[in-house]
């Protein structure tokens, strides 16, 4: 599904979304398809339920956006370090 199709869908929400076809472009995840897996009202139930979700498959691409952004553009941002699983 389209960003516009989702706003359309979703109006004034805050989408749990994977994305299904994504490109990077220097530092730039662009987000061509993405399927909704959960909308709410509130960010820290949309936070909740990504953190949720990407315990149980980290390799999914997950993200939380509101609606009310025009585009999905994300930076892309390298971690080089130790992780720690709680």
């Amino acid at each position: 599904m389209k960003w516009e199709e989702i706003t359309e869908l979703h109006p004034g929400r805050f989408v749990l979304v994977e994305a299904i076809k994504a490109s990077s472009n220097n530092r730039l995840r662009q987000l061509e398809d993405m399927a909704v897996i959960q909308d709410y009202d509130n960010p820290q139930e949309a936070w909740d339920g990504y953190k949720h979700l990407h315990k149980l498959h980290p390799s999914r691409e997950l993200y939380v956006f509101h609606t009310s952004r025009r585009d999905v553009e994300v930076v892309e941002e390298f971690f080089s370090g130790v992780r720690q699983r709680t």
